[in-house]
């Protein structure tokens, strides 16, 4: 089969389009014809050595859209020939790949193939942030970091379902602010001074809840315009700057400073991903939330696609095709 490798860590150059062979499914497992997968931000990590230590020839891809090939003996709530969205075993940017089957779920068969794909990384992690460690209410005021991303629109999206009162969101670049405004933010501001504007739009009370995947400096001052009781929910430093943070900033003031990673959400407790899957996946067949793609490619120009994604130039999310149709 084709995929894309590693076999050492280092710029887009190192990825190569190649021949290798096509994995089998253990016992437990799922063989999936891969239709499209995505880029995020985590692969240009691990294709850099900056995301533990990868065992060469690697495969990059946190995800993917594809229909079943092959299922494992002791695979009972997957079936041959399903459309499935899935967080694969050794990576996406492969024609096939494998993947646990608490790791598989089932889609309807009329669902969009880009939608599908862009979706399992951003809409699950954005569904966990908000209810499930966020605790969003009606009644809350929240600040959506990196709103022109993938993560970031549709996060932003779903805040308006569950039917949050005031939506804030920051980009990178105010040229890139039309698209959280389009997926529903309220406001949105520059990195540099999105922590005063908010104070001065709440009367200096804060937002309840503020979701950071940038870190360093972005947290510092996230943290000056968290209300008391908030919670400020961490789950990524695409900034790659350690944040000044300490107990003075949430003793007094009763306020939660958490951690998420869905990656090790997918390793220890995959099941929560189960139990949540039903809800993002009727969200998204229904046009509930909508996710946001700015590119598409063709797998075998992945080089291309990282190279755009490091200039921090894109919005939304980019895709991968590996089938045109299926077979």
């Amino acid at each position: 089969m084709k995929a894309v490798i590693i076999n050492r860590y280092g710029g887009p150059e190192v990825l190569e389009y190649t021949d290798i062979p096509r994995p089998e499914p253990q016992a437990d497992e799922v063989l999936i014809r891969v239709l499209k997968t995505s880029v995020n931000f985590a692969d240009l990590k691990s294709r850099r050595g900056k995301k533990g230590k990868a065992e060469f020839p690697a495969i990059l891809g946190l995800d993917l859209v594809g229909r079943v090939e092959q299922v494992g003996q002791h695979v009972r709530d997957v079936e041959v020939g399903q459309k499935v969205i899935a967080f694969p075993k050794h990576g996406s940017y492969a024609e096939y790949a494998i993947a646990n089957e608490q790791l598989v779920y089932a889609i309807p068969d009329d669902m969009d193939l880009t939608c599908a794909a862009a979706s399992p990384i951003v809409a699950f992690l954005s569904y966990k942030l908000l209810k499930d460690i966020g605790g969003i209410q009606p009644d809350h005021s929240v600040l959506i970091h990196s709103g022109s991303g993938g993560v970031g629109s549709t996060a932003i999206q779903l805040a308006k379902h569950f039917n949050a009162h005031t939506i804030f969101s920051t980009v990178g670049d105010l040229e890139k602010a039309h698209v959280p405004i389009v997926y529903g933010a309220d406001e949105v501001y520059s990195y540099q001074d999105f922590s005063q504007q908010i104070l001065n739009e709440t009367n200096g009370k804060g937002v309840d809840l503020i979701l950071d995947s940038v870190g360093g400096e972005v947290t510092s001052r996230s943290l000056e315009c968290l209300a008391p009781y908030g919670r400020l929910v961490h789950f990524g430093q695409s900034s790659g700057e350690q944040a000044n943070v300490s107990k003075d900033d949430v003793h007094s003031s009763c306020r939660s400073f958490l951690g998420y990673s869905l990656g090790t959400t997918r390793k220890l407790r995959p099941n929560q991903l189960q139990d949540i899957s039903h809800k993002v996946i009727q969200l998204l067949h229904l046009g509930l939330i909508n996710v946001h793609v700015g590119h598409e490619f063709l797998l075998e120009d992945v080089a291309e696609a990282h190279r755009l994604m490091e200039k921090r130039q894109h919005t939304g999310k980019i895709i991968l095709t590996v089938h045109e149709e299926e077979s």
